[in-house]
């Protein structure tokens, strides 16, 4: 009910500001197991994704903004259960090694599941090298990877910026990739990181990124 408000409330408003450009918005299931996997630049492509896509997206989201104390911290955990984000200790090995379990739930549920395979906001606005959680998440649960191509959002809303500004925004949803025939061969870090660059090569057609062959949280922004 309360994303329904939520998103009721800002498709028009971020329509009549930013007149965001979206192309391949069918290749987007309406209903059951999807896996938007988007490259990320900015915190407002959780905005924009799930309310171009039109459905409800789950994130996964650090474990404290559920169990902060105090009246804000009640008011943090209603929004966030609201808006159907996954609770992660992600400082915790163990849980780390079981957030993929928690995103098959939500997969095999029917739910749609948002997911940045660099794992981090790219530092620069290029495109970094992805984690294979995203081919591992492909493979058990058997759903499709629509591949999303976000462009303008870090202009909008730029890193450790909070006044969101207006640009021109795009979001471009590729057609579904499937690798749930490829069960057997989860154990192989050759095929997860091959599933994997599949992957990154179909987002990056759609955000039109330089590539770089690291990880995004071993960069550091560029001093001026």
């Amino acid at each position: 009910m309360l994303y329904r408000t939520i998103e009721l409330g800002l498709i028009p408003l971020i329509h009549g500001i930013y007149r965001p450009a979206v192309t391949g918005r069918s290749h987007v299931p309406r209903t059951g197991g999807v896996i938007l996997a988007a490259n990320h630049v900015s915190f407002a492509d959780e905005v924009f994704t799930p309310l171009m896509a039109k459905r409800q997206v789950s994130y996964f989201a650090k474990a404290e903004y559920f169990n902060t104390p105090g009246l804000k911290g009640r008011a943090m955990a209603a929004l966030f259960n609201g808006l159907g984000q996954v609770p992660v200790e992600r400082s915790d090995t163990r849980s780390a090694a079981g957030v993929i379990d928690i995103g098959v739930e939500v997969l095999q549920g029917g739910g749609a599941l948002g997911i940045f395979p660099e794992g981090t906001r790219s530092p620069d606005g290029r495109l970094y090298k992805f984690r294979t959680g995203v081919a591992r998440l492909a493979i058990r649960s058997g759903a499709p990877v629509v591949p999303v191509g976000l462009i303008g959002t870090r202009d909008v809303l730029p890193p450790d910026g909070k006044r969101w500004h207006r640009a021109p925004v795009q979001v471009h949803f590729g057609a579904p990739l499937y690798f749930g025939d490829r069960a057997a061969e989860e154990r192989s870090a050759r095929v997860l990181r091959e599933i994997t660059d599949t992957i990154r090569v179909a987002i990056q057609a759609l955000s039109e990124q330089e590539y770089v062959d690291s990880y995004a949280n071993s960069a550091k922004e560029p001093t001026v």
